[in-house]
């Protein structure tokens, strides 16, 4: 049922003014960080710097990332959101792993931070490559946003949720560690862009014969 406003009508879905200045000032946090983090690599900067950056005080850095490496991974709450909602609003009779497939897939195609392969992130990539804190962390969202993914697909019907999702999960994360290797080995960019949504389609589709 959707929300009402106090009068009985439709509740505004828009978000107030305290949510979009709080949103600002969270992508403003994670502008001066990333740029900070690309300039002279994620350990050699304190939150104490990149609150200055941001001109803002240090507990608002803490009150808007906890942790220090989810500046990098600032979109992964955007990216959980997403693929939760298509698992969950997929059409009748599409499997979980086949509404995680497509979704991708078209965000991948359309070039979509973070899914999309293009050589601009090459800097962003290296950055994590560079630092073990920021690796480590990559594996435990990976790892989140597995539990996320089966605890939407148990709540769909979906069976062996826990398995389906860690093998989407991880056959994702291998396509697009490949990619990424690539494109820093010196591959031209486009043309591992142009074959990455085929990649991800194929890796779905295997999850999706497992688990039929």
């Amino acid at each position: 049922m959707a929300a009402e406003a106090p009068d009985g009508g439709p509740a505004d879905p828009r978000p107030g003014r305290r949510e979009r200045k709080k949103a600002q000032v969270r992508q403003r946090i994670a502008d001066a960080a990333t740029a900070l983090f690309l300039c002279r690599g994620f350990d050699q900067v304190s939150v104490s710097e990149i609150a200055e950056a941001a001109d803002v005080a240090r507990p608002t850095v803490f009150a808007h990332f906890p942790r220090k490496e989810d500046m990098v991974f600032d979109r992964y709450p955007e990216v959980a959101g997403q693929l939760t909602q298509a698992i969950r609003e997929r059409p009748a009779g599409t499997s979980a792993v086949s509404a995680l497939r497509d979704t991708l897939v078209t965000v991948v195609q359309a070039g979509q931070a973070p899914y999309g392969m293009t050589a601009d992130m090459a800097g962003w990539w290296r950055t994590i490559a560079a630092s073990r804190a920021l690796q480590a962390r990559a594996r435990e969202l990976a790892d989140q946003l597995a539990a996320e993914l089966a605890q939407a697909m148990a709540a769909t019907g979906t069976a062996e949720p826990e398995l389906a999702a860690a093998l989407a999960v991880a056959a994702c994360r291998t396509v697009h560690l490949q990619a990424v290797r690539a494109i820093l080995a010196g591959q031209d960019a486009a043309a591992v862009a142009a074959r990455h949504p085929g990649r991800i389609r194929l890796a779905l589709s295997a999850v999706g014969q497992i688990m039929a």
